[in-house]
């Protein structure tokens, strides 16, 4: 289905060269739009071409470093000018930025490029995400095209039927146990492409269109590029609800279409799961007893209305125990206006929960964190941390009931008799939060207040680089050149999220594993990413120093002929094709 999407927008149909020139769709901005802005002005932007362009302001809950950002014009902030050019603006409050695209923007067998992730999972309406460099989103938004590494294809066949008490959240985690992340890694590393989930068989047209987004938001985990869904009538219906019917198109695969693997598996065998603090996957009953002191339902990727609803239904009549806080995130302003119509809302209220706004920061854990020593119970997919386990636990919006109700983990099937649910067919979709520009604000685009682009170091000589293991607690520890050694898909994934900011610092990073995706946008920041194997990683993981030759002293091949104090050894280069100029070269001029 991936490559489907993409041969609809190339001149290359075949899909045969190391890169491809497609045209893009939708351009979804949330970490860094300022940058990506300024990218597109550099490359003469007045109007942006793509159907649709947005940006999102994650910051709901302003404090001293979120002003500071705002004054120095950094570049995770909205520039004033955004609007001028045709971008939307999504304002504080609107909800967490990938559910509120789902239900508002996203269409199925389009394309659509960000800088976040976590947007994969719009994949349940059917639609194509693929995280690029600001350079490219910059060309996105300025020619309506970008660079992208034809990606590769795992198929997972679903059947059966989820049985009561067990959620999407579960069957997510369930994918995870299986080792889905063991083959997209085989196949990345064999092909040097980019995967995408493909989620197929009997039993994905019997899932909601919410509840394919929750199993597709796994994609980052898994180290993937995207996750996709067949469009179907579930998706149509979808579509009618929000009011968007004319968005509808159909999208599955061709029969007998190959792939690079298959996963099956039988939905009705699925039990109540979550992962622990160290990213283990395990049976509720595992963990039944252990008392919980933070309870944070809702997110941006772990539960639906549907879910939400089930919550407040189970919890009706109960009080939250002392020791334990219930908070509740609704993943959309369009969800929280559904549960406060259905009465969902009093009941969660009248349980003891503490609303809180759907700040991005929610999901870091930068605010709201549980306490040191006790644990926290949380529906949505972590952030990878720079250092130590994660701080919670990830478990279902009804295993988050029954804890709730209880005061410690358990099994939601010992609740007497299974919940029922009948999600509205009606929803609000007045969106008042979304800022579109003005008919009598338009023209020339404004130049006060636009941002400032700030060159990133490009590689020309050779370099002696700091060689530092794992991922630095804090960027301004760090000194410059640095190159970093990472060993685990989590710390490739803490790299890629922090890159804009390590970019000036950090000129190389080394593994063993670094997904494709990864290694493009490191590459489109002026970042080499580098292969090692195994015998070479011990080899150095005792070395302070790294010397790498000019880049274009680099083999044809990839090959990186390196010195440390240990010895010579080979490194294996992972940009491809045009990628491989943009680390002599403003990101926002390699494509030019």
């Amino acid at each position: 289905m991936p490559q489907k999407v993409l041969a609809g927008r190339t001149a290359d149909t075949t899909l045969q060269h190391d890169l491809v020139q497609v045209k893009v769709d939708q351009v979804i901005l949330t970490r860094a739009p300022g940058r990506a802005v300024a990218e597109a002005q550099a490359l003469g932007m007045k109007k942006s071409p793509v159907e649709v362009a947005v940006a999102y302001d994650g910051i709901c809950v302003s404090d001293a470093a979120s002003c500071r950002a705002l004054a120095n014009g950094d570049p995770s902030v909205i520039s004033p000018d955004t609007l001028s050019h045709g971008i939307l603006v999504a304002r504080p409050g609107v909800g967490f930025p990938a559910p509120v695209h789902l239900e508002r923007f996203a269409s199925p067998a389009r394309l659509a490029v960000t800088d976040d992730p976590r947007m994969c999972l719009v994949g349940g309406i059917g639609m194509l995400t693929m995280v690029v460099p600001p350079g490219q989103l910059g060309q996105a938004l300025a020619n309506g095209s970008v660079h992208l590494r034809p990606p590769r294809s795992v198929q997972i066949l679903l059947s059966g039927r989820i049985r009561p008490f067990v959620c999407a959240r579960d069957v997510a985690l369930e994918l995870l146990r299986r080792g889905v992340g063991d083959v997209v890694r085989k196949i990345d590393a064999q092909y040097g492409a980019p995967v995408v989930l493909e989620f197929a068989g009997p039993s994905a047209r019997l899932l909601s269109v919410p509840d394919r987004a929750v199993l597709c938001a796994i994609a980052p985990a898994a180290g993937a590029a995207a996750a996709l869904f067949i469009s179907d009538e579930k998706s149509e219906v979808f579509l009618r609800d929000q009011r968007r019917s004319k968005a509808h198109r159909t999208l599955a695969p061709d029969p007998g279409a190959p792939c690079d693997d298959v996963l099956s598996i039988d939905l009705s065998a699925v039990d109540p799961l979550l992962m622990d603090v160290d990213g283990q996957i395990k049976a509720v009953r595992d963990l039944a007893g252990k008392p919980v002191h933070q309870v944070v339902l809702g997110g941006d990727s772990g539960a639906t209305l549907r879910d939400m609803l089930a919550a407040a239904s189970l919890l009706k009549s109960k009080r939250v125990p002392p020791r334990l806080d219930l908070l509740v995130a609704p993943p959309s302003r369009q969800v929280l206006e559904v549960l406060a119509h259905t009465g969902a809302l009093v009941d969660l209220v009248a349980t003891g929960a503490r609303m809180i706004e759907p700040d991005q920061r929610v999901v870091s854990g930068e605010i709201y964190p549980p306490a040191i020593d006790q644990t926290s119970l949380r529906t949505f997919d972590p952030e990878p941390r720079a250092f130590g386990p994660q701080p919670f636990i990830v478990a279902s919006a009804e295993t988050l009931a029954y804890t709730v109700a209880t005061g410690h983990i358990g099994d939601p099937r010992s609740f007497k008799r299974p919940v029922r649910v009948t999600v509205p067919r009606v929803f609000p979709t007045d969106d008042v939060l979304i800022v579109r520009q003005r008919k009598s604000d338009a023209g020339a685009p404004r130049k006060d207040g636009a941002a400032v682009l700030t060159p990133l170091p490009g590689w020309g000589e050779g370099a002696t680089l700091e060689l530092i293991v794992g991922v630095p607690a804090r960027v301004a520890t760090l000194k410059a050149p640095a190159a970093l050694l990472l060993k685990t898909l989590d710390d490739a994934r803490r790299i890629a999220a922090d890159a804009l900011q390590l970019a000036p610092v950090v000129r190389a990073v080394i593994g063993p594993f670094l997904p494709s995706a990864i290694a493009a946008l490191l590459t489109g920041l002026g970042i080499a990413a580098l292969r090692i194997d195994a015998a070479g990683m011990k080899a150095i993981e005792g070395d302070k120093t790294i010397t790498l030759p000019a880049a274009t002293q680099w083999g044809a091949d990839g090959t990186v002929a390196a010195t440390t104090p240990s010895g010579k050894l080979k490194l294996l280069w992972l940009a491809k094709g045009v990628e491989r100029g943009w680390l002599s070269q403003r990101p926002a001029r390699a494509t030019k």
